[in-house]
């Protein structure tokens, strides 16, 4: 279990996180809606080390997880696709894919590890050799998600994956994510569009100016008036 406790973070003088605290269970997709300025995309860096806690604990099946740098999160095996996907544009699809894998050895492990998440992006195959800065923005964050996934995380951190994105696409890319928690990667997914995460997650969390105001199973808080005026 990924288990957030009393969690704060600040950006210098401004407080941003008030004491968060969250469980992400082995097996499972759990989403946390909330307008802009939040504190859902603070939330994803405090958690890998990208920004500093003040405050708090995280803890990754029992054992603490140092807010040092972000390797220590990915070799812990946490890993995030963040907002703006941060994708080498000048490199080529196999390349940002490679870079994914960096903490992991074996190129006959890497070359297997590709070939899986090729066939669940079958749109990158074709686009092996482009430069990243080629793609639409579909395939751009097809290959965010699957760079993380090189490194097999525990657990995949998703900030807004849908933004921007054409229905279809969006559709494609949540099937992903399904398959991947069967597959044994737990997802922590931040999300404007209520709708669709709550569709395939199995709990939730509200996260409104820094503090978490509702939780629940996913059906509990699709019939949430607050979630239903507010998100939904």
């Amino acid at each position: 279990m990924l288990s957030i406790r009393d969690l704060s973070a600040s950006y210098g003088a401004k407080d941003v996180l008030h004491g968060i605290s969250l469980d992400v269970p082995r097996g499972t997709i759990v989403t946390i809606l909330g307008a802009n300025g939040a504190g859902k995309s603070t939330l994803m860096k405090a958690i890998v080390g990208l920004v500093c806690r003040t405050t708090g604990s995280v803890e990754i099946d029992g054992k603490p997880l140092p807010n040092e740098t972000p390797d220590r999160a990915l070799r812990a095996g946490v890993s995030l696709v963040p907002e703006q996907r941060e994708l080498f544009l000048d490199l080529s699809v196999a390349d940002n894919l490679r870079l994914g894998a960096f903490l992991r050895r074996g190129a006959k492990d890497h070359a297997s590890e590709q070939e899986r998440l090729l066939e669940m992006f079958p749109n990158l195959r074709a686009r092996l050799n482009q430069p990243a800065r080629a793609l639409s923005g579909g395939e751009q964050q097809m290959l965010a998600i699957a760079r993380a996934l090189m490194g097999r995380p525990s657990y995949l951190l998703l900030d807004e994956p849908s933004l921007g994105l054409a229905p279809k696409v969006v559709t494609e890319i949540f099937e992903v994510m399904e398959r991947i928690c069967t597959e044994g990667t737990s997802v922590l997914l931040v999300e404007q569009n209520a709708s669709i995460a709550l569709d395939i997650a199995h709990s939730g969390y509200v996260l409104e100016l820094g503090e978490i105001t509702l939780s629940g199973p996913s059906e509990a808080l699709r019939s949430s008036s607050v979630v239903q005026t507010s998100y939904l």
